[in-house]
């Protein structure tokens, strides 16, 4: 009965679209763990390092890209360290391959801003999302990613 409830909550609440993806995440995130078991969660991806090395990851279902790649060592977690999209400095910025865009929610305009704000040329890639607002799902199970180089701060 509590499961049935969780999962109508959950549904509800990914009905509304002021909510952005990572909120919906965490509003769903207890629904999720209620009704599955870790194994069942499990979406495995492909991330380009840097150096142009393909590893294979794995992320959880309800988790961000951005909580896949710390966890493996893509991404440093110290250099981004609030995953609301109002605290982002664009750290968490990646590359989705093409054939993986049309399974992505569209980008919110707070991400929009965002990467606009934080890319020298102010030319926004087709390809660039947030890692913090990439929420995965089992339909992204095999998605590539490509995760660039960390970029220095920015000093006055």
């Amino acid at each position: 009965m509590a499961t049935s409830s969780l999962r109508r909550l959950s549904s509800q609440i990914n009905r509304i679209p002021s909510l952005s993806p990572f909120t919906k995440s965490i509003l769903t995130r207890s629904s999720a763990t209620a009704s599955a078991k870790v194994s069942d969660r499990i979406v495995k991806l492909s991330a380009i390092d840097p150096d142009g090395q393909k590893r294979e990851i794995v992320g959880l279902s309800g988790h961000t890209l951005l909580k896949a790649l710390t966890n493996n060592g893509l991404i440093d977690p110290a250099s981004h360290r609030l995953e609301e999209i109002e605290a982002c400095s664009a750290e968490c910025e990646v590359s989705i391959a093409q054939e993986w865009l049309e399974k992505l929610p569209p980008r919110s305009y707070d991400e929009e801003y965002v990467l606009k704000r934080n890319s020298r040329a102010r030319v926004l890639n087709k390809h660039s999302r947030l890692g913090c607002q990439v929420v995965l799902t089992k339909d992204l199970q095999g998605m590539v990613v490509a995760v660039p180089e960390p970029k220095p701060w920015d000093i006055p």
